[in-house]
C-alpha cells in the first residue's frame, strides 16, 4: 500500500500529458465520482478487427486531425454522467500526471458538449494522488 508521503496532491483541474498518443497538455477534469476515465474522442469507428478515431475535435487547440488506430481495444458497458448506459471503446496508454506515468485503461466517447476532454475517474486517482478540491491546476502550480 501506497504511503500517504508519496501520495501526490491534485487539484480539481491538472494539465496531463497522453505521450503514447501524442497529445500534451489537455486540461482535465478530476472527477472523484467517476469510475472510469474518459477521452474525448469523434469518428469513432471499427472496421475489420481495427479501431479507428479523432481525438478532441477541431474546436479545441491541441487538436491534431490525425486519424488514430488501435488493433488492441475492447468494449464494455459504461454509465454516462447523465446516468444511462452506452456501450464505450477501451484502450490501453500511458497518461502523465506531473511526474507520475500511468498505464490506464480510458474509454472513448464523444464530449464534444462537457466543459473538459478528459474525466480522470477514481480508478486511475487510487492510492497514487489526494484530490483537493480547493486547488486548480495544483501541479502547474507548483512548477
Amino acid at each position: 500500500m501506497t504511503s500517504e508521503s508519496e501520495k501526490l496532491v491534485i487539484g480539481r483541474r491538472e494539465i496531463i500529458d497522453f505521450p503514447e498518443l501524442n497529445l500534451f497538455g489537455i486540461e482535465a477534469k478530476i472527477d472523484t465520482g467517476a469510475y472510469t476515465s474518459v477521452l474525448h474522442c469523434h469518428t469513432i469507428r471499427e472496421e475489420s478487427g481495427v479501431l479507428y478515431f479523432y481525438f478532441l475535435d477541431p474546436s479545441h487547440p491541441e487538436y491534431n486531425n490525425v486519424e488514430q488506430k488501435f488493433t488492441e481495444y475492447s468494449q464494455k458497458e459504461i454509465k454516462n454522467s447523465f446516468g444511462e448506459t452506452e456501450k464505450r471503446y477501451i484502450i490501453k496508454t500511458v497518461i502523465k500526471i506531473g511526474p507520475k506515468r500511468i498505464k490506464s485503461v480510458i474509454s472513448l466517447t464523444d464530449r464534444g458538449t462537457m466543459r473538459y476532454p478528459v474525466l480522470i475517474g477514481r480508478k486511475l486517482l487510487k492510492n497514487k494522488f489526494i484530490v483537493d478540491v480547493s486547488l486548480l491546476n495544483n501541479l502547474a502550480i507548483e512548477k
